[in-house]
């Protein structure tokens, strides 16, 4: 046994099984150090605590994203949430875009896609702009804040609802149902947590189609207005698909942009010096958004079924109906594909993150995300110059989600 005591773990070197539990404090805080050790000793390996094989490096990473033998969708005979409690979840997520395979992925994805290619985010530019200053406006004279509810949260879930057309007030009821329904995606989840979960999913999809009753009346320009037009239209989109599409479009739009953005802040003011000069271009900007995709990224595991037998290592086979977890934030710091990969480095010559994904999945909304950390970061850091961390940024215990739970700065 090959063993580190920072964070406590226990690699088998010779049979490539780890023990860690992803709860472990350590681990938490700072996963990059177990990546590297991974890196170094096991790119695939037997995650004990999971009940899977996970893959850590780049290429293997990058490989099964786009291998078409590994899909979301549960394959045929796995009943994944079939308990009872558990009924109103599993309706939405049978119906989600993001867990199914071609034909119907292919349907729903160019369904919504269209309101999400680039040319019609960057119509969205000067919104974002207005809405960052404004949220400014509304705690620069504190001299401090903690940026996670006062502006990393606000941005995104703002922009996701006006782009739906759904009532920006309601934002706190949004976050609450989307919060309880990503717990489910965490290890040693409660029956609490589930019933949470599907309380959460009842409720979401009861607001849905209560309010887009009403949106019947008055259609507007807007996301929700196409997806009851396209619901209306018959065979384009089912009931159960729209209510699950809307609250994946909400929920997606606004979760992952939220860790990314707070886990931003942090990098960059680690970093010293005048923030400014990393968003004195526009290019600059845009490079230095990838690199923050790529440095701490907000999605550090992802799955993938296997629908029949398919090597994913060497030596490494699934047979069908096995999981594998494909460790996003581990890829993106792989020395095998990028140079000095836990140096900051905006507009290195090896960018290649694969924090949105890979190939037919490969996140919709990538656009959208990458205007609004754009446009955040540069308005945050140009309104506080002189803003600086408060305390030590503290993150969540919620791998694979990676985001922290409090970032207070102050100027």
């Amino acid at each position: 046994m090959d063993t580190v005591e920072s964070p406590p773990l226990s690699l088998d070197l010779q049979g490539r099984r780890l023990r860690l539990d992803p709860h472990m404090p350590a681990f938490v805080q700072n996963p990059y150090a177990v990546y590297a050790h991974l890196h170094h000793n096991a790119r695939a390996f037997f995650w004990e605590d999971y009940g899977m094989w996970c893959l850590a490096g780049y290429e293997e990473v990058n490989s099964a994203l786009r291998n078409r033998r590994l899909g979301r969708q549960v394959p045929a005979g796995t009943v994944l949430y079939g308990a009872q409690h558990l009924k109103d979840f599993a309706a939405v997520e049978a119906h989600s875009m993001l867990e199914l395979e071609p034909p119907v992925h292919t349907r729903l994805r160019t369904l919504v896609n269209r309101a999400f290619v680039s040319r019609q985010v960057e119509r969205l530019r000067p919104r974002v702009e207005a809405l960052c200053h404004h949220l400014i406006d509304g705690f620069t004279a504190d001299g401090e804040a903690d940026l996670i509810p006062a502006y990393a949260t606000p941005v995104p879930i703002t922009i996701i609802a006006e782009m739906l057309g759904v009532p920006v007030e309601m934002d706190d009821r949004l976050l609450d149902w989307s919060h309880r329904m990503v717990a489910m995606y965490m290890h040693g989840r409660s029956q609490a947590v589930e019933e949470s979960a599907n309380e959460a999913a009842r409720e979401f999809g009861d607001f849905i189609r209560s309010y887009a009753a009403k949106r019947r009346k008055e259609p507007g320009d807007d996301l929700l207005s196409l997806l009851i037009s396209a619901h209306e239209s018959g065979d384009r989109l089912s009931e159960d698909e729209f209510v699950a599409s809307t609250i994946l479009l909400l929920n997606a739009g606004h979760e992952a942009t939220v860790h990314q953005l707070g886990n931003a802040v942090a990098t960059i003011l680690a970093q010293g010096g005048d923030p400014r000069r990393f968003f004195a271009s526009a290019e600059g900007t845009a490079a230095t958004v990838e690199e923050c995709l790529r440095y701490d990224p907000p999605l550090h595991m992802f799955t993938r079924y296997a629908y029949e037998p398919v090597e994913i290592a060497d030596g490494i086979r699934l047979e069908p109906g096995e999981q594998v977890g494909l460790m996003l934030g581990a890829a993106n710091c792989d020395a095998h594909a990028f140079e000095r990969p836990r140096a900051f480095l905006p507009g290195r010559a090896d960018q290649k993150n694969v924090s949105f994904g890979a190939g037919i999945h490969f996140c919709i909304g990538a656009p959208l995300a990458r205007l609004e950390l754009q446009v955040a970061l540069k308005v945050l850091f140009e309104r506080l110059p002189e803003i600086a961390l408060a305390g030590p940024p503290r993150y969540r215990d919620s791998y694979h989600f990676h985001g922290l739970e409090r970032l207070v700065c102050r100027w």
